[in-house]
């Protein structure tokens, strides 16, 4: 027993010292924070070409390694990126580019996407249990930029919101695809909730759940249904009296005061959802987001980029220069003079504004209505106007021909 421990003890011995003699494995140059010099450059780039990060990339880091500059990241913009190395090079030191230009090469021509769900959940972080950022219809186009191993997407939506979306809600196509996509005949679903079937016949089989705003291939029309095709090739039928020909729509919709509070009140009682942009739920700047986007007008995602749009209307409560569809924001003035923006609302007329808090509902300024909202009123700081023309940063969807 001993020989046997003292064979084992010298056979451990030798695969630990190895059988021979190693070669020293050569030490990689260290990288070290580059100059501030370099660094306040690439900042100033940043404010400059990705001030609000929900809508642009432009994570780049600065190392030096023995006399060049490393540049390391990743991008959207790419004309940001070349600007900035030109500005570089004025610096007189050798550059090497190691950034990460999006979409990312490994996509090869798969850079665009629809969405094939009624309604896509988008989160901050590619995961399921990651913050809920924003939701997309049905047939909404989007741009992917890059892909997780774990087959999760980052996307870019109409309104240039960037985040993450699991690779199940997309259908990933080409350029020709989507050019072809946006040419073909399409039907808007336009009830609240529903559904599609696999036969012409309510009592078929289910084939998917639909919100208002989702949007299919029109295939043909079948006496009281319409038959369509999802981004993912699935077929299914879908009731004329709950949807239409998004032509006919799109050459009639008309954001006007009358048609924003009727869009508004269709969705009274709605769950408030943090994230949401649906007739599933909505947060505040989801609700207002959504009313609009049946109207025909795409506004930013967030209620702090919202108040960057419009016109200023008001900014004391003087109620009698407001129109309904006005955009009221509410928050926090800070000690420097700046905004908190933290909650958005639709005006509509004679005290009364409708928002989303707990579920979508009709709030007042008056003190003496029965529906006053105290707690808002206190921290109301403007109003806006988006229905103007030629409104900067507005953006419509038969301007942008977004479908």
């Amino acid at each position: 027993m001993k020989k046997y421990i003292l064979v084992c003890l010298t056979i451990a011995s030798f695969a630990l010292l190895g059988a021979g003699p190693t070669t020293p494995r050569k030490a990689s140059p260290k990288r070290i924070k580059a100059d501030s010099s370099i660094t306040q450059i690439i900042e100033s780039f940043a404010l400059r070409f990705a001030p609000d990060k929900r809508t642009a990339i432009f994570q780049i880091d600065a190392f030096r390694q023995n006399n060049h500059v490393i540049l390391s990241g990743r991008t959207n913009l790419y004309g940001a990126k070349s600007f900035l190395l030109d500005r570089l090079k004025t610096e007189r030191v050798p550059i090497v580019d190691e950034i990460k230009t999006l979409p990312e090469p490994e996509l090869e021509d798969k850079v665009y996407g629809l969405v094939e769900v009624s309604v896509c959940n988008i989160r901050y972080s590619p995961r399921h249990a990651g913050e809920l950022a924003s939701q997309a219809l049905m047939g909404t186009p989007v741009r992917i930029l890059e892909k997780e191993d774990n087959g999760w997407l980052l996307i870019q939506t109409p309104d240039q919101y960037i985040s993450w979306v699991d690779r199940g809600a997309i259908t990933m196509i080409n350029k020709e695809q989507m050019e072809q996509w946006k040419v073909t005949p399409k039907v808007i679903y336009t009830r609240a909730y529903g559904s599609a079937y696999s036969e012409p016949n309510e009592e078929s089989a289910t084939i998917s759940d639909l919100v208002a705003g989702c949007i299919m291939e029109l295939v043909e029309e079948d006496n009281n249904f319409y038959k369509v095709t999802f981004p993912d090739q699935r077929k299914g039928y879908v009731s004329k009296r709950e949807a239409n020909n998004y032509n006919n729509w799109f050459g009639k919709v008309n954001a006007t005061e009358e048609n924003l509070i009727a869009t508004s009140k269709r969705l009274m009682g709605v769950p408030y959802l943090w994230g949401g942009t649906s007739f599933k739920g909505v947060d505040c700047s989801g609700f207002t987001k959504t009313v609009y986007f049946l109207n025909g007008i795409i506004l930013p995602r967030d209620a702090s980029q919202q108040v960057m749009i419009g016109e200023t209307i008001d900014k004391t409560g003087n109620w009698s220069e407001l129109k309904a569809g006005d955009l009221l924001y509410f928050g926090e003035k800070r000690e420097d003079g700046s905004e908190r923006i933290v909650h958005v609302a639709m005006w509509l007329g004679n005290g009364e504004f409708i928002h989303a808090s707990d579920k979508v509902r009709v709030s007042s300024m008056i003190s003496t209505a029965p529906n006053f909202d105290e707690y808002n009123a206190k921290r109301y700081l403007r109003t806006k106007r988006v229905l103007k023309t030629g409104m900067a940063g507005v953006a419509t969807l038969k301007e942008n021909m977004v479908y």
